[in-house]
């Protein structure tokens, strides 16, 4: 089955092509341009670049939260814009597992983390068993301090992986907690991760359309959090 994956949860951008677990392609950016200008160039040229046409994907992936509101956006809406023409089956993946699924090869806890603000990150836990992973929780926002004190009760060595994961590094072992860092080419999301996810939506039964790809925040916007605000303020 090919796969065409997008990531674009968090500051770096990318796409890939995979035929099941097989990556064939993948275009990734970090430079700081927008997502709306990279995404569907990327796509375009790889998928020429291939010799690939839409016409033969058979799965289109996407990373649908939690990360960047805008982000997931842009990821979401290019996802439903190579679809619904040929009506292809979507994968909605969750940007933590897919960054998992990059060091299920390790045996190891792996950590997710993504800087969600205001004192919290976006999280989940994983075990990597070789060709699979073993989720230990939920994706959530969550405290850095809580996250740590979860961490100390499992008192397993964990890899930290995503745009949080530097920041957390640094906290987490003042704490005195077995942390390590991922090499470089495995930080940050991934495409390949999306379509590796992906692949497991599609072995379980768990594909949408395009009219059901939607994004998953775990938390309300700033602009959601400010108007339940003023409507609290009226009330009192």
């Amino acid at each position: 089955m090919k796969i065409l994956a997008l990531e674009s949860s968090a500051s770096a951008c990318s796409a890939a092509l995979c035929e099941d677990e097989a990556l064939i392609a993948q275009s990734f950016q970090n430079n700081g341009l927008t997502h709306s200008r990279t995404l569907m160039p990327m796509v375009e040229q790889m998928l020429a670049t291939c010799s690939v046409p839409l016409s033969q994907v058979d799965l289109i992936a996407v990373a649908a939260g939690p990360g960047s509101f805008t982000g997931l956006r842009i990821g979401i809406s290019t996802a439903k814009g190579l679809a619904w023409p040929g009506d292809k089956p979507c994968a909605a993946c969750s940007t933590l597992e897919s960054m998992a699924w990059q060091l299920a090869h390790t045996g190891m806890e792996i950590c997710p983390v993504m800087d969600a603000r205001r004192s919290q990150v976006y999280n989940a836990r994983f075990r990597g068993a070789g060709q699979t992973l073993e989720r230990l929780c939920p994706d959530r926002a969550i405290a850095l301090e809580e996250l740590a004190a979860e961490l100390k009760k499992s008192g397993n060595p964990q890899i930290l992986v995503g745009d949080g994961a530097v920041l957390c590094y640094t906290t987490l072992m003042e704490l005195g907690l077995d942390v390590r860092l991922p090499p470089p080419h495995l930080l940050h999301q991934s495409a390949w991760g999306v379509a590796r996810c992906a692949l497991e939506l599609s072995r379980s039964g768990a594909l949408t359309d395009a009219a059901g790809l939607s994004a998953s925040y775990h938390r309300l916007s700033q602009a959601e959090r400010e108007r339940l605000a003023k409507e609290q303020h009226k009330g009192d």
